[in-house]
């Protein structure tokens, strides 16, 4: 079978003549990226490289390539392409209608639409009964959706596009109020996240590893963004939590109107990682972000732009491309659209990337 395909700038015929021999070194799900290039893992940070990404990817996924010749690219099928995003005061829903748009423009037989969910546990389940065709999620409610861990109840079919950028959690306050630490939220009005989010996954997991529960700990609300903000505002929430890019437009605005601080909770991603995996970085929100004076250091978490591992290959092959030939329209969508690198991309550690996008991968490197 030849796994050749359309190269982009290539001369085909030779590349077809040119035998390749997969490279056979898939170590398993437990295992760091799931393959092995040298004597340790190939790793910065957690994150796989994107030569050994590509390698597995092949040694794993060749079969999944259509047989087409030398075409220069696969034609897509037509279709709906809804993507699953968030809540309007986040990342995910600007990143999504730029997406959108973007398909709109150039990828003309598929019909994007926008869907405005509660973000990562949300998307991913709705990936999973087909109800969305694209999804945002973080890296950790990834993972827990691939393994069927909870807040999942059975392992869903996902695979990757691209890590797309890093996520940072916010523990907004009041700059007049009370809390000043993490311990202080105790017997407080909290806002964890809205139901179905990844700020909730993650926002209860520093509150465990801070020695808060939940549930009996203090008094907790399940409210998106913009909701906890104008609560908070109003003086009828002590803080919430919020996982996005930077800057939030929902929280920039908050700022703006009133005063407030994030709470330093960066000296927690080194026990996160220990007990959940190796999704959580030590992370600093500039002083400039907001304007608040300070910077606060925070959790950072990847994000992934996620679909139905039963995608049609050439689907996730002609998406994967218009995220690197637009990046400068989705870049003025929103700054976290800067972020968006090939040699990043395929670090989605531990979801594999689909086929398609391995295509795409392995053409823009030549």
């Amino acid at each position: 079978m030849s796994i050749v395909g359309g190269l982009s700038g290539v001369d085909c015929s030779s590349q077809c003549r040119r035998k390749r021999t997969p490279v056979r070194t898939h170590l398993g799900p437990n295992h760091p990226g799931g393959f092995r290039r040298s004597r340790r893992p190939d790793t910065v940070r957690g994150v796989p490289s994107r030569r050994s990404v590509l390698g597995a990817a092949i040694a794993t996924g060749v079969a999944a390539w259509p047989v087409a010749g030398c075409q220069r690219s696969p034609a897509y099928p037509a279709g709906p392409l809804r993507i699953a995003t968030g809540g309007q005061g986040g990342v995910y829903y600007v990143y999504g209608l730029a997406i959108a748009g973007a398909v709109r423009a150039a990828l003309p037989r598929l019909a994007p639409a926008v869907l405005t969910t509660g973000a990562s546990v949300e998307n991913l389940r709705l990936i999973g009964v087909g109800a969305a065709e694209v999804a945002f999620s973080l890296a950790d409610c990834a993972a827990a959706a691939m393994t069927g861990r909870p807040p999942f109840t059975a392992s869903l079919p996902v695979a990757a596009l691209a890590r797309l950028y890093e996520n940072y959690l916010h523990v907004v306050v009041r700059a007049d109020g009370p809390v000043a630490r993490l311990p202080d939220l105790a017997r407080r009005r909290v806002s964890i996240g809205a139901a179905g989010s990844g700020t909730e996954v993650v926002a209860c997991r520093v509150l465990a590893t801070a020695g808060l529960d939940p549930k009996t700990g203090l008094t907790s609300m399940r409210l998106g963004v913009e909701e906890s903000a104008r609560e908070l505002a109003a003086g009828r929430l002590d803080a919430f939590f919020f996982s996005g890019g930077l800057p939030v437009a929902a929280i920039a605005q908050l700022a703006a109107a009133v005063p407030v601080r994030l709470l330093d909770i960066g000296e927690l991603a080194g026990q996160l990682c220990a007990a959940h995996g190796e999704f959580y970085g030590e992370r600093t929100i500039p002083a400039s972000t907001y304007g608040l004076g300070r910077s606060a250091s925070t959790v950072g978490v990847p994000n992934y732009l996620v679909v139905a591992a039963s995608m049609p290959f050439s689907t996730a092959y002609a998406v994967t491309r218009l995220l690197f030939e637009q990046r400068a329209a989705l870049a003025a969508a929103h700054p976290e659209a800067r972020r968006l690198d090939r040699g990043a991309a395929v670090g989605t550690y531990p979801l594999s990337l689909h086929a398609g996008a391995v295509r795409y991968y392995r053409e823009a490197k030549r």
